[in-house]
């Protein structure tokens, strides 16, 4: 008994002792809030023999869409205690948070903490409001954020050639580590998705959801794995993306409240406790939900119906975010094989191999190889930069390109470049520059290399940029996960497929004579293919007739300046064939003038409108434009119930958009199949502001793109990207109208 009581009397003298000796919160934690540029600075100043905990500094705002990812400093870790192992910052550290736009004069910002003395005592959690004005911060440029890709790409590459063993210094904080989001996925289900950081993984035992304004159905957790865990033996866990359905019945109103809770670890040793995340979401018309009868198939057709609910390019954004690199980068080395003669890529072609001809004197097939590498390497670099950028930023280069300025001063570069071709003038260095270079060995080669690569820069991002499915996958990925250097790596790769052909055409090239008359007539081809090439880039920003008259006078003019009816003697029967094909692109060329004046019609089908048909009326799908989310909303809110709705993305400038036009949608088939189909076109071509949230809103990174509504709900598994046959759109159409 007397044991006790001293224990109890030196215990209470202790904690006496400590309390007199303990400061105030405010002293020991003393924190500052002020915007610095374009970043709400935070920072503390510790006093010492005291520690602020990283995991416990929560930030929220009134305005959360207008703040990015917090930036914590790296932080010492601590065998806490009361947390076990846990990030610790002492003397002063200060937290960054990126301000995303300034239309706000005033953001309201919540900031919690929490630290302990080295005495032994914890301090409650503190909580500080404060109100700081952000009137003329600037949004964030793309250069703004640079740094930031770069600093990712280290890391990802640090852990591709170090692999997984390679941890962090010390731990994110939960929200970090296990980036939470809930939304509906139709009228009765939720999606509810976690974006795992790689050094974490979640238990599969430990999700639980609660839903109130209605019952859970069923509960569809993803595929787990098997770990031998520090903590519970042999346990399930999840890494990666991880996604969970919770399907919902007895729907009682249209606004349900998700309650989330799971717990998860890092691999570094340390185990976060439970978390909880509490959502209000809005289900999107919501529709009386059916009891569904169990049976022992059910699960099966459950597990095939989720495998049809991914799109073409939610499929390839998956793939990324397997483990095997070596099969993700195989895969999109096949992806860029099979869109190697698109209309992004064929264009290409005569750019090469018109540089290649051009040169002066014989050109090796060394050399020729040389420059097709360096070609096909800056496309491949500048799709794989552009992309990374798009996907991180939400700003697609290419798009921002696609001005009439831009494309009309890059056409004049290829009549520049055709009239040399022609032999009227050589382009070349200044001859004081080119005696400087002459001085210095092999400089003019390197020279060429350079003008090569740049040119393949320009190609990329003004003469092709198309959207495919492949290229929209990579960029979803790169937008959900911030990984730029895998998202990059694939898209790159992707672009060495696509520029194969372009190497063993250009090599083929050199393989030509380069002596006598007959190499002065394969470049005055390729000077009428340089013009094609700028015809081809002016008719994104021209009228139609206008384009038809171009084409018109290049398939006549060039024939005829060629000797296609001259009547001399002909040499041989190579010329003979020769002159045979420019007489029947001199035909040709009559045939267009002929459509010039009717006024226009399609230039691969000129005699369409002569004979027996002759009076058939063209059809085509009879599209309302759209130009903003609320427009669109008033549309789907007008159609009536189980009407399907079709929104399709169109710009003037983009090559595949024009295809659609001639082949899908002037499809009598397709025409007849739309008649009780709203069918809406968003024009992008101007790519403003309105254009740009209503690509935003559904994430299309730009033109083409078709999604399909029923019930004003999108139904994401046929959203179209890319070129499509009027077969395949049709096919969309039917699975989206049952």
């Amino acid at each position: 008994m007397q044991r006790l009581l001293l224990s109890l009397f030196l215990l209470f003298s202790i904690s006496a002792q400590a309390n007199s000796e303990l400061l105030p919160a405010d002293k020991a934690f003393s924190f500052n809030a002020k915007v610095v540029d374009s970043n709400i600075l935070l920072s503390w100043n510790i006093a010492d023999g005291y520690y602020l905990y990283k995991e416990k500094i929560k930030i929220s705002s009134d305005y959360p869409a207008l703040l990015g990812a917090a930036k914590f400093p790296v932080a010492k870790i601590k065998n806490d205690e009361f947390f076990g192992k846990i990030g610790i910052y002492r003397h002063n550290t200060s937290v960054s948070v990126p301000i995303l736009a300034g239309d706000s004069q005033e953001i309201e910002l919540n900031v919690s903490f929490q630290g302990c003395a080295d005495l032994g005592v914890c301090y409650p959690p503190i909580t500080k409001s404060v109100r700081l004005k952000t009137e003329g911060v600037h949004k964030p440029s793309l250069v703004d954020g640079a740094f930031d890709v770069f600093t990712k790409a280290q890391e990802k590459m640090r852990s591709l050639v170090l692999g997984s063993s390679t941890i962090s210094a010390e731990p994110l904080s939960a929200d970090e580590a296990f980036a939470y989001s809930a939304l509906p996925l139709d009228a009765n289900t939720l999606r509810a998705t976690w974006q795992v950081h790689p050094e974490y993984y979640l238990y599969h035992d430990k999700f639980s959801f609660t839903v109130s304004g209605a019952d859970i159905e069923v509960v569809k957790l993803p595929k787990w794995q098997e770990k031998n865990d520090p903590y519970f033996g042999k346990t399930k866990i999840h890494k990666g993306e991880v996604s969970v359905d919770i399907v919902l019945k007895n729907i009682k109103s249209a606004k349900v409240s998700l309650r989330t809770k799971f717990q998860g670890c890092w691999l570094g040793g340390i185990c976060y406790p439970p978390q909880e995340k509490n959502l209000d979401i809005v289900l999107p018309k919501t529709i009386k939900s059916v009891p569904v009868k169990t049976t022992k198939t059910q699960p099966e057709t459950a597990k095939n119906a989720s495998k049809q609910t991914l799109n073409e390019a939610d499929k390839i954004s998956v793939l990324l975010k397997k483990d095997n690199i070596w099969l993700i980068l195989a895969s999109f080395f096949g992806f860029g094989l099979l869109l190697s003669l698109t209309p992004c890529v064929f264009p290409m072609i005569p750019i090469l191999s018109g540089i290649i001809v051009g040169q002066k004197g014989a050109v090796s097939t060394k050399k020729a190889l040389a420059m097709s590498a360096v070609f096909v390497f800056s496309v491949s670099l500048t799709y794989a930069l552009a992309g990374v950028l798009a996907g991180y930023f939400g700003e697609n280069l290419q798009i921002l390109l696609q001005t009439p300025a831009i494309l009309a001063l890059f056409s004049a570069v290829f009549v520049a470049l055709a009239f040399s071709m022609f032999g009227f003038y050589d382009i070349q260095l200044p001859s004081a520059l080119q005696n400087k270079i002459a001085n210095i060995s092999n400089k003019q080669e390197s020279g060429n290399l350079l003008g090569v690569a740049i040119m393949g820069v320009l190609s990329a991002l003004i003469v092709g940029p198309c959207v495919a499915p492949p290229l929209a996958g990579a960029l979803i990925y790169i937008g959900q996960t911030g990984d730029a250097l895998l998202g990059g790596l694939s898209l790159f790769v992707m672009s060495l497929g696509m520029g194969m052909p372009l190497l063993l055409i250009g090599t083929g090239v050199s393989k030509l004579p380069k002596a006598g008359g007959w190499m002065e007539n394969i470049k005055a081809v390729f000077g009428v293919i340089m013009l094609a090439v700028a015809i081809y880039l002016l008719e994104r920003i021209i009228p139609p007739l206008a384009s038809l008259i171009l084409w018109a006078l290049l398939f006549t003019l060039s024939p005829i300046a060629m000797g296609a009816i001259s009547f001399g003697k002909v040499a041989s029967v190579w010329h003979r064939i020769f002159k045979g094909i420019g007489l029947l692109l001199l035909i040709y060329g009559i045939l267009l003038w002929g459509l010039v004046a009717r006024g226009g019609g399609d230039m691969l089908a000129p005699l369409s409108g002569y004979g027996v048909g002759s009076s058939a009326e063209k059809v085509h799908i009879a599209f309302e434009k759209i130009k903003s989310v609320a427009d669109l909303e008033r549309k789907l809110a007008e159609a009536q119930s189980n009407q399907v709705v079709i929104l399709d993305f169109y710009a003037d400038w983009c090559v595949s958009c024009k295809e659609l036009e001639r082949y899908v949608f002037s499809n009598p088939k397709v025409v007849l199949q739309m008649q009780n189909v709203v069918a809406l076109q968003a024009d992008v071509t101007a790519n403003d502001e309105d254009d740009k949230a209503l690509m935003k809103h559904f994430g299309i990174i730009g033109p083409p793109g078709i999604l399909l509504f029923k019930n004003s709900i999108e139904n994401r598994s046929q959203r179209i990207i890319g070129e499509i046959d009027a077969q395949g759109f049709l096919q969309h159409l039917n699975n989206s109208k049952q």
